[in-house]
């Protein structure tokens, strides 16, 4: 990985964490209990986002010693897997999340933003322990949570009526991962045929 590759990860993860808190910023007081994805509320919504955030600031004091995991797509396996083993554990983190948001949510991720923001800008690429410790790039990780802030912003947008302002740079790199992931859990055919008008995805169709 060169310099220059690290330094496109960390300014499209960037992006997509301004593109956050600003959209966090225009949610209104009232909305924080309306419905959000599944069992979420907004502020569990907006809560699990952040974490994008939270475990890049966590992980970056966490050092590895090898590589476990080698790209994203990799690691949304292995997430995937995780999670259906313990469906219950992403809702109730992103529930304990949402409440640590505190009073005053949008002050709370914008300064969560300006933090991670302050760590990459003082930091270089490194191994660092992720999902149970394995080990993976910064490099490979960051496209992981630029993939979740541009997902959940677009569903925190949709709950809360708003609109999110995503980079092309954040939409491009998402958008690939998320075929990337298709190839890697098995269904990238799937995924292909929807993408070129051949076939419609079908019901309940995800890639994570």
């Amino acid at each position: 990985m060169t310099n220059a590759a690290y330094e496109e990860a960390v300014s499209t993860y960037l992006s997509a964490v301004k593109s956050f808190a600003q959209l966090v910023d225009h949610i209104r007081p009232g909305q924080w209990d309306r419905p959000a994805l599944g069992v979420w509320d907004l502020r569990s919504l907006v809560g699990h986002a952040s974490r994008a955030l939270i475990t890049v600031i966590t992980y970056m004091d966490a050092p590895a010693e090898r590589e476990d995991i080698a790209t994203p797509q990799q690691y949304y396996a292995l997430a995937n897997n995780v999670a259906a083993a313990n469906p219950t554990s992403v809702v109730d983190r992103g529930r304990d999340a949402g409440k640590d948001l505190g009073s005053s949510p949008a002050t709370t991720v914008a300064a969560l933003a300006d933090e991670v923001a302050n760590k990459l800008a003082a930091s270089a690429n490194r191994l660092i322990a992720v999902i149970g410790g394995q080990g993976m790039w910064l490099h490979s990780y960051l496209p992981t949570r630029t993939f979740e802030l541009a997902v959940h912003g677009l569903d925190i947008a949709a709950a809360a009526d708003l609109s999110i302002e995503l980079g092309g740079d954040v939409l491009a790199e998402s958008a690939a991962l998320a075929a990337r992931i298709a190839a890697e859990i098995g269904v990238g055919e799937v995924a292909l045929m929807a993408l070129t008008g051949r076939r419609p995805l079908p019901p309940t169709f995800s890639v994570v």
